[in-house]
């Protein structure tokens, strides 16, 4: 049976390239009907974020990928790794064990990465190892250390680096370095999901494509429903079609603060506000309301700036449709 790992560090938010890991393992094991652990690598404790786990944890939900099996959290089988060490390492002159020249256990006996990343793939009969290509150069060492623990090493699998559009190692200033830049910069989950299924398992390193990402969020905000595009937003279902136009959750927020609170601005058009009136208080529909002010040639912009205080925003017909009939006469008054 097909057994496959994700193990993250937890040094806060999951890096794009790991959540290309995860996504890619997990779709691994559902394609062979195989289970996904959960294993959280925290040997290295200077590296270690409190609260790093959890958030790991939390970027995975989000994302949509599923655990069957963990957290499993290396710290605590330190006990287990000790006794493995003893059982393949030689002791140096500084109170290390080692084998041949890897060092297993530090002279203060805390086990290494190597170590415990060997040990734990025996002991949750790991079959496949499916990770970035960085690790590549671990491979030949965890064979090594899997074989003297007498167990078969499991197939590894390296695929290609997430990294800059400039071909560099994957940073905020290239707009987004882990799940949660994209979360803040607010990309739909389903969006992020979509674009990590896209690339797969590639072969070489890609560069982080936010054109694509983006329009597949514009995607991803189409297919939600009136009331889960509220909810997300945190606004009242009649505020959706606001909403519809924006290209990302982000975006989408600041259409609802345009219409819920918007500025003040004095304009000069008193014509189009005078029929804009009358043709609320007539209970003429948003969109024919705006065909007729366009057909005898209204100021619209203006119109939009009396509304939201803003040149630009959302469709002028949704903003109309979302606010109350006294609520529109009280801004079109000036």
């Amino acid at each position: 049976m097909v057994r496959v790992r994700f193990a993250p560090s937890p040094t806060g938010s999951l890096h794009l390239g790991n959540a290309l890991s995860a996504v890619a393992n997990r779709r691994f094991a559902d394609e062979h009907g195989g289970t996904l652990l959960l294993r959280i690598d925290d040997t290295d404790q200077a590296r270690n974020v409190e609260g790093g786990a959890p958030e790991i944890a939390a970027d995975l939900e989000w994302l949509g990928v599923r655990w069957d099996e963990g957290p499993v959290h290396q710290s605590s089988r330190f006990i287990r790794h000790r006794e493995a060490a003893h059982q393949i390492g030689q002791p140096d002159d500084e109170g290390a064990l080692r084998f041949g020249r890897t060092t297993l256990l530090r002279p203060d006996g805390t086990p290494t990465y190597q170590l415990a990343s060997a040990v734990d793939d025996v002991d949750f009969e790991i079959t496949h190892v499916i990770r970035g290509s960085d690790h590549r150069a671990n491979a030949e060492l965890q064979a090594e250390l899997i074989r003297a623990l007498g167990a078969e090493p499991p197939e590894f699998i390296h695929h290609g680096l997430l990294l800059g559009e400039d071909g560099t190692k994957l940073s905020k200033r290239h707009g987004a370095a882990t799940v949660a830049d994209l979360r803040a910069a607010g990309i739909p989950a389903e969006a992020v999901r979509a674009y990590l299924d896209e690339l797969g398992l590639p072969k070489h390193d890609v560069h982080l494509d936010l054109k694509r990402l983006r329009r597949l969020s514009v995607d991803a905000l189409a297919a939600l429903s009136d009331e889960e595009l509220a909810a997300r937003v945190g606004v009242d279902v009649s505020l959706a079609p606001v909403l519809r136009g924006a290209r990302d959750l982000a975006e989408a927020r600041e259409y609802a603060q345009i219409v819920l609170e918007p500025d003040h601005v004095d304009v000069d058009a008193a014509e189009t506000m005078a029929r804009f009136r009358e043709l609320v208080e007539a209970g003429v529909e948003p969109r024919a309301i705006v065909r007729e002010l366009k057909a005898v040639g209204g100021d619209l912009k203006s119109l939009r700036l009396a509304l939201t205080g803003r040149d630009r925003g959302p469709e002028l017909a949704a903003v109309i449709a979302a606010l109350p009939r006294d609520e529109l006469l009280r801004r079109s008054v000036g």
